[in-house]
């Protein structure tokens, strides 16, 4: 493990004070234990309800503890006093570091002068990073990363050799179903991942890779945690999606993406795309579906949520967003309308003091420079709201502009709007229907089903070709009305974007 060597480089290098920024406290004190026996050396545990205890003492005899180290001065100058090498872990000091105890910080600030002519190594962990800038120049910070593809093969290989004896459990998992799950579970700590493989066995009492949406869920609940971003757990494939062949080609070929042999192949994860087009014509859909049919979890980033009224606040909040985001990737971020959320951008010194500027700026620069598979699926309708720095190749790998359905993508949309709804397409004259509804967006044909319904249980009547046609001759399509916006987008879009359809008719 990379960071496992880091530490032991910067241990053995004597560096006093270093700040491990995670939540796994057992993963971490595991590492620790490791180097410690290495180096031959002692380790020490800290916390503000146990005091100052070595590390992997029984709980009997950690009755027989110093009380008065649980008090951060006193168990600071027991590191002092102890002559040992050692190691010593103080988990959760952060509320310790904050301004008003000034006495610790200074305290740290001396032991950090002290244990560099020593063996001895102070270790902060906590899974929130609170360093006080009179302590930046003595602290190393280093976020501990979560779980890694091998580690959590490691797990598995572990769960499955401790139920191999069981004849009620079941291991139903090939190489590619192994994989699956594994790929499932990136994101997730490894406390987590095994709670939710336990889960597995005691529920269903098998492991299985048709039962990744159960690690979906345990993700799910990170996302709420975060209160920033919002699940969204869809039955949406690109068989509900009719039309735009083009784009589920495309996306159809980047599902193996984030898989190790991908990797092993030279690809790299793909950044995102933004669909732009009319309204109702399956960009938001496709968004829902693709999370669905790669098996990761879809996030929305309501921008919305990201404004506050503190100065700094809004900018920590998207910030906050991309780091829960990254924590369960591989994962769809699904940012909705983004010409409505960014278009004050340009102006925004003079309408919010800059904030809406400096918000897209932190977003722009993540999408230039994330490495996490965290796959963007942006949706716009208006190109004239977004600023050129978006559309350059780079933050995002392609953009498609999605038309108004072909007479042959609407014979599919009304097929799976009225198989949704219970009735048979063969039953009904579809190419009339595509026909009577030209320039209509895939929305509008599935409001039309709708009222359709409603026309015919009013009437006491089955469904039928003539309820279809009455509504659809009543329908006035959205095309029309904004025809002068439609035809901008078709200009702006003829060589710029990819159509997100093989055929226009």
């Amino acid at each position: 493990m990379q960071i496992a060597e880091e530490i032991e480089s910067l241990i053995c290098a004597r560096y006093p004070i270093l700040y491990l920024v995670s939540s796994e406290e057992a993963r971490v004190g595991g590492v620790l234990a490791a180097i410690a026996e290495r180096r031959q050396k002692k380790v020490f545990e800290w916390s503000c309800t146990m005091g100052l205890v070595e590390a992997g003492a029984s709980i009997q005899s950690q009755r027989a503890r110093n009380a008065p180290t649980k008090e951060p001065l006193v168990a600071l100058d027991q590191v002092v006093d102890e002559i040992e090498p050692a190691i010593f872990v103080f988990k959760d000091f952060h509320p310790f570091l904050t301004r008003g105890n000034t006495t610790v910080i200074r305290r740290l600030k001396e032991i950090a002068l002290q244990l560099k002519n020593s063996r001895k190594t102070v270790i902060l962990l906590s899974p929130i990073l609170e360093l006080p800038p009179d302590l930046e120049k003595e602290v190393t910070v280093l976020p501990f990363p979560l779980p890694a593809h091998d580690d959590l093969a490691a797990l598995l290989a572990r769960i499955e050799a401790e139920v191999a004896g069981l004849t009620n459990v079941a291991i139903d998992l090939d190489g590619p179903g192994r994989e699956r799950i594994l790929q499932a579970a990136l994101g997730l700590t490894l406390v987590e991942a095994e709670n939710v493989l336990a889960r597995m066995l005691v529920q269903h009492q098998r492991l299985g890779a048709d039962l990744v949406p159960e690690v979906l869920r345990e993700k799910q609940q990170l996302i709420r945690k975060s209160g920033l971003l919002e699940y969204y757990a869809t039955n949406e494939s690109f068989a509900t999606i009719g039309g735009l062949e083009a784009l589920k080609d495309w996306l159809r070929k980047r599902a193996v993406a984030f898989t190790v042999k991908a990797r092993a192949f030279g690809l790299p994860a793909p950044k995102g795309l933004l669909l732009l087009g009319v309204q109702g014509c399956g960009k938001s859909l496709c968004a829902k579906a693709v999370s669905n049919v790669w098996q990761v979890p879809l996030l929305r980033f309501d921008m919305g949520r990201m404004f506050g009224s503190l100065v700094g606040s809004s900018e920590e909040n998207v910030r906050r967003a991309i780091a829960v985001a990254e924590s369960v990737a591989p994962a769809v971020l699904w940012v909705d309308e983004i010409d409505k959320a960014f278009a004050g951008s340009a102006g925004s010194a003079v309408s919010d003091g800059g904030t809406s500027a400096r918000v897209f700026g932190t977003l722009l620069t993540w999408l230039a420079e994330k490495t996490a598979p965290v796959f963007v699926v942006a949706t716009a309708n208006d190109i004239s709201q977004l600023p050129p720095e978006l559309l350059r190749k780079g933050r995002l790998d392609e953009i498609f502009f999605v038309e108004l359905p072909d007479a042959t993508e609407r014979r599919d949309i009304f097929a799976i709007h009225l198989r949704k709804r219970g009735r048979n397409p063969e039953g009904f004259d579809l190419a009339a229907l595509a026909a009577a509804s030209r320039d209509l967006s895939g929305a509008e044909i599935e409001e039309a089903v709708i009222s359709a319904l409603y026309e015919a249980f009013a009437a006491g009547e089955e469904l039928a070709d003539s309820h279809l046609q009455m509504v659809l001759g009543q329908t006035v399509p959205l095309a029309k009305t904004m025809s002068e916006h439609l035809q901008r987008l078709r200009t702006w879009a003829a060589g710029r974007a990819r159509p997100a359809s093989l055929r226009r008719g």
